[in-house]
């Protein structure tokens, strides 16, 4: 079956958290603004929860309508919490799906939300499309991509070698497209003023000390590893110590909702009770673009966030990654790698500050991606049928997004 290109395309995005807001907010005003294209906007997860810092208030902020809320998730933030939560998020998905009757639903990523997403698109014959497909990650998410990947019927991806497994899955070339990541678009549009032009202490608050950012900080971003989550509490703990006497001020972001994330709150909370750092101001939540520019002016991102690996790249900003949660995944030559130990954590601290600042890398994208997602979104036949494509029985070359140019740092293999 094959989607008519001849309406205005609905197309809904599925939002479930702070970090999924900021991988596609530039293609949600692409999305908008595109006169063959209407957006619609479901938030759910911990994206509605006040204790992740409720970031469905930057979102409407931001002048975006959301049509519909869900609320999925399971008190517990462990394996059979994780499972219940994805099975309540995909009952509402349906529900939530059926009443606004979109002609293309848009998943990100790799959190159980996603399958969730993929699951109830895939079943109610909408055509799916995914952001971010064809990416390493280790853990569980790798299994939620790669699955999520089958279940799509378009794929956009971040960069030339994402979209070259893609096609090495199985999924046909002309349905693949480069396009570059919509969050370095944000990075794009912070690294043209870095200027930090707002006192982050003033403006969002915070908990622990009363840090002094002239003489420089840190960023700290370190969530559970799901396949890990018995060792949650200890992997914290480990940072904690090794930042507690770095000589610069440090900025903790809270962890995401994930099995063992209230291990890492707990860990996180006694800590703060038991030493009391002078030097550590934990915040639950930041806009998007405030913290993308408070990471470019940062001496440096610890932690296991993959916004050290994507957007940093983009920024040129030093990454100090720690233990297993990024394994796989394709690096710029701003990271450096160790494992969950205090030790080597302060010395790989030590040695990103003594170093060069890395020059900028378009690894993930040139800055230009959400104009691209939605002119894929709009020109782009959708299929709800699909079979497994080898590579002879394909196109020669994976298809750039129509009527635009792809830069050829993405387009290089």
């Amino acid at each position: 079956m094959i989607m008519s290109l001849s309406k205005r395309r609905k197309v809904c995005v599925v939002i479930t958290s702070r970090a999924s807001y900021a991988r596609v907010r530039t293609a949600l005003t692409a999305i908008r603004q595109h006169p063959q294209l209407e957006l619609q906007l479901v938030a759910g997860s911990s994206l509605l929860l006040s204790r992740y810092g409720n970031a469905l208030d930057c979102i409407t902020a931001d002048g975006f309508r959301v049509d519909a809320e869900i609320f999925n998730v399971v008190e517990g933030e462990n394996l059979i919490t994780s499972a219940k939560s994805t099975g309540l998020a995909l009952t509402e998905l349906a529900t939530a799906l059926g009443n606004l009757r979109p002609d293309i639903v848009m998943s990100i990523a790799d959190r159980y939300e996603t399958l969730a997403t993929a699951v109830a698109a895939a079943y109610m014959n909408i055509p799916l499309v995914h952001l971010q497909g064809g990416e390493l990650s280790g853990s569980i998410d790798e299994k939620v991509r790669h699955a999520v990947t089958k279940l799509a019927d378009l794929h956009l991806a971040c960069s030339p070698q994402a979209a070259e497994r893609i096609v090495r899955m199985g999924e046909p070339r002309h349905k693949v497209h480069v396009t570059g990541c919509p969050s370095v678009d944000l990075a794009y549009e912070v690294a043209q003023s870095p200027a930090l032009d707002f006192d982050p202490l003033k403006k969002y608050g915070g908990v622990g000390a009363d840090v002094d950012l002239t003489g420089g900080f840190l960023i700290v971003m370190q969530h559970p590893v799901t396949t890990e989550y018995t060792s949650a509490r200890e992997q914290v703990v480990e940072t904690l110590f090794a930042v507690r006497d770095v000589p610069l001020s440090v900025l903790w972001f809270w962890p995401n909702v994930d099995a063992g994330s209230d291990a890492t709150s707990a860990g996180i909370r006694q800590f703060r009770e038991q030493h009391r750092p002078a030097n550590l101001r934990f915040f639950k939540h930041m806009d998007s673009l405030d913290f993308l520019r408070l990471a470019a002016n940062s001496r440096a991102i610890v932690g296991n966030s993959s916004v050290g690996i994507r957007e940093c790249a983009f920024l040129g900003v030093p990454v100090v990654n720690i233990g297993s949660r990024q394994r796989g995944r394709d690096r710029g030559r701003n990271v450096v790698d160790v494992p969950h130990r205090r030790d080597a954590i302060r010395q790989a601290i030590d040695n990103q500050l003594a170093r060069p600042r890395p020059e900028p890398d378009t690894i993930y994208g040139d800055g230009h991606a959400g104009a691209r997602v939605a002119q894929v979104l709009a020109t782009t036949s959708l299929e709800i049928e699909k079979t497994l494509t080898f590579e002879s029985d394909a196109p020669s070359a994976i298809a750039a997004p129509a009527g635009a140019e792809v830069d050829n740092a993405l387009r290089a293999a």
